[in-house]
């Protein structure tokens, strides 16, 4: 089974969205975008700083929060799967904004959301400034929840990739699980009540998000590193929004179990889990060798999965995986 058999087309995905970017064309002369064609996030001038910009929801894990009535984590999700998009350009995250649409009023889903949005909030340290509930019966089958995040950084601290060199390596940080990626998947293939562990499919479905934002800034502070990616939709296949050129992840970090259960169940390939799910690797640091030990004692579970060298694609040579092009 692959992710378009569940309903999602990666590449459709991409011609849809190509033919959507191709209109929008209009930027005003002044607070002028700084061009990062397929990048995390967005940046705005605004003085000696940029002001970073991005969008993003939770997608089908709200179907999951919906039938165990369990929506205390989503809200943790909204806030990282936006301040760690955020991040990737050296950005500071700082203010926050939700929307939420609903089908029907459920009070204490609502208290449930918010406590999540507070928890997410108060890990990426940022203030929920505002937000949007709607109620939209007509449009809407249980609940849609996304938000937008805004960061600022000085424009001689952006990280954009462009520094990105042959010999630099790749420093990965674990997932948290399968965080907020390729959930209609998995859906498909697993009875979310079935026993997982010590709990069950469903509570290991709803783990939230890492959110990576202190220990990145934290590394930024004290070294100068040269690309940062976060691993979400499109799986390994991320890193090729920073800079072309070839990334050879010869010492993944081991997938969870629950990983390993989509693919016994789904009878999904190497390559479709690895273009579709973190596969145990949430967030990346590519940075020069002599940097290694000192972000590996900031990041105590962080650890060298590959290097960089001149090209153009992602590697897996233990799996003979090859991505020649970012879909």
């Amino acid at each position: 089974m692959r992710y378009k058999d569940a309903g999602v087309d990666i590449d459709e995905e991409g011609k849809f969205i190509r033919a959507l970017v191709s209109k929008v064309t209009y930027t005003r002369r002044d607070f002028s975008p700084l061009p990062l064609r397929g990048h995390f996030t967005s940046l705005i001038e605004l003085g000696n700083y940029y002001l970073a910009m991005n969008t993003d929801g939770v997608g089908s894990k709200v179907v999951i929060a919906n039938q165990l009535r369990k929506w205390d984590t989503i809200g943790i999700d909204c806030i990282a799967m936006n301040v760690n998009d955020t991040i990737c350009v050296g950005a500071e995250p700082i203010a926050f904004v939700d929307y939420l649409a609903i089908s029907q009023y459920d009070e204490e889903m609502a208290e449930q959301i918010g406590k999540g949005l507070n928890e997410g909030a108060k890990q990426a340290n940022v203030s929920i400034v505002g937000g949007e509930t709607a109620t939209l019966p007509d449009i809407i089958n249980g609940i849609d929840l996304s938000g937008t995040s805004i960061g600022i950084v000085r424009k001689d601290k952006v990280i954009t990739g462009n520094e990105i060199r042959s010999g630099d390596l790749i420093i990965g940080i674990p997932s948290s699980g399968i965080h907020s990626n390729g959930l209609t998947l998995a859906r498909k293939v697993l009875d979310i009540e079935e026993k997982f562990e010590n709990h069950t499919i469903g509570e290991e479905l709803l783990k939230p998000t890492r959110i990576y934002v202190r220990e990145i800034l934290n590394v930024l502070k004290k070294y100068h590193v040269h690309g940062l990616a976060h691993i979400t939709g499109g799986g390994i296949t991320n890193l090729l929004r920073l800079k072309k050129m070839k990334y050879v992840i010869d010492e993944p970090l081991p997938p969870q179990k629950i990983f390993r259960v989509i693919m016994e169940f789904a009878n999904v390939d190497y390559y479709e889990m690895y273009r579709t799910y973190n596969m145990g690797m949430g967030f990346v640091i590519i940075a020069p060798e002599e940097f290694e030990l000192p972000i590996r004692r900031e990041i105590r579970d962080a650890k060298v999965v590959g290097h960089v060298e001149a090209g153009h694609g992602v590697e897996i040579p233990e799996l003979k995986l090859k991505y020649e092009e970012y879909l």
